[in-house]
C-alpha cells in the first residue's frame, strides 16, 4: 500500500474537515504512522490476499486489472468485492474515511426504509408528505421536531466526529453527561465504527459478558459486519429508488400494490 502523500495530509487537515489544530495533528500522526505500519506488513497482507479467492463485483470475472480487482483493495474490509472504478480508495486515509461514511449512511438508510414502510402502513400518508400533513401522527409540531433533531443529531455526530480522529476519546467520564456509565461507551471491540460493549451490544450478538466485562467474539463480529454492509448497501439503493418514485408521486407501498 503506497505511502500517503503530504498533499493528502494537508487536504484532510483543513479546519473544515478536522476542526482544529489538535485534530489536524492527530490526523497527520495517524496517517503517517498508519502508512509506515502498512508498509511494514504489506508482504503478509499480499500473501493472504493471494491465498483467499476474493469475489468480484462483476459476475464470472476474476481478473482484469484495477477496474475489477484494484490493487489498493486487499479484501480486508467487510464486503470488499473490488468495486472502486473511480479510484476513490487509492489513499489509505481516504479509504478509511469513505468506509466510515458508507457505514453511517447505510445505517441511516436501513432505519429510513423501515420507517417509510411502517409510517405509511400506520398512517396512510406518503413518507414525502408526512412532515407537512396535519393528519400525520406526531406529538409535536414540525418545528419542534426539526429543532430537537438538529440538537440531538448535532451532539451525537460531533461526538462521532471526534472519536473518528481520536478513538475512544469520547468514552472517558468528562466526555459524557452520564459519567458513571461512561465505561459502557468504550470501543470494546477495538474496531472503528463497531463499538459493541454492554451498551451497543446488549443482546451479546458479537460477544459475551463475563463478570460484567464485554469480551468480543471475532468470528461472530466478522460475519455480522459483512451482513450489515450488505444490508446497508441494499437499503441505500432502496432509498434511491424511493426518491425516484416520490418524484413521480408514487410510494413504495403503492408500487407494490398495497
Amino acid at each position: 500500500m503506497a505511502a500517503t502523500s503530504p498533499a493528502v495530509v494537508q487536504g484532510l487537515g483543513t479546519p473544515f474537515l478536522s476542526g482544529g489544530r489538535s485534530s489536524r495533528a492527530l490526523l497527520s500522526a495517524a496517517i503517517v504512522g498508519g502508512s509506515r505500519g502498512a508498509a511494514a506488513v504489506a508482504p503478509r497482507r499480499l500473501v493472504v490476499a493471494a491465498v483467499a479467492q476474493k469475489k468480484s463485483w462483476i459476475p464470472g470475472v476474476k481478473a482484469g486489472g484495477n477496474l475489477v480487482d484494484p490493487e489498493w483493495l486487499d479484501g480486508s474490509l467487510p464486503g470488499d468485492y473490488g468495486f472502486d472504478p473511480l479510484g476513490l480508495g487509492k489513499d489509505p486515509a481516504f479509504l478509511k474515511w469513505y468506509r466510515e461514511a458508507e457505514l453511517i449512511h447505510g445505517r441511516w438508510a436501513m432505519a429510513a426504509v423501515v420507517g417509510i414502510f411502517v409510517g405509511q402502513a400506520w398512517s396512510g400518508i406518503p413518507w414525502f408528505e408526512a412532515g407537512a400533513d396535519p393528519g400525520a401522527i406526531a406529538p409535536f409540531s414540525f418545528g419542534t421536531l426539526l429543532g430537537t433533531q438538529l440538537l440531538l443529531m448535532g451532539w451525537v455526530e460531533s461526538k462521532r466526529w471526534v472519536d473518528f480522529f481520536n478513538p475512544d476519546s469520547q468514552s472517558v467520564e468528562w466526555a459524557t453527561p452520564w459519567s458513571r456509565t461512561a465505561g459502557n461507551f468504550a470501543n470494546a471491540t477495538g474496531e472503528q465504527g463497531y463499538p459493541g460493549g454492554k451498551f451497543f451490544d446488549p443482546l451479546s450478538f458479537a460477544g459475551t459478558l463475563q463478570d460484567g466485562v464485554y469480551i468480543p467474539d471475532v468470528d461472530k463480529l466478522e460475519r455480522l459486519k459483512l451482513a450489515e454492509i450488505k444490508h446497508a448497501r441494499l437499503a441505500m439503493l432502496a432509498m434511491l429508488i424511493f426518491y425516484f418514485e416520490a418524484g413521480q408521486g408514487k410510494t413504495p407501498l403503492g408500487a407494490l400494490g398495497l
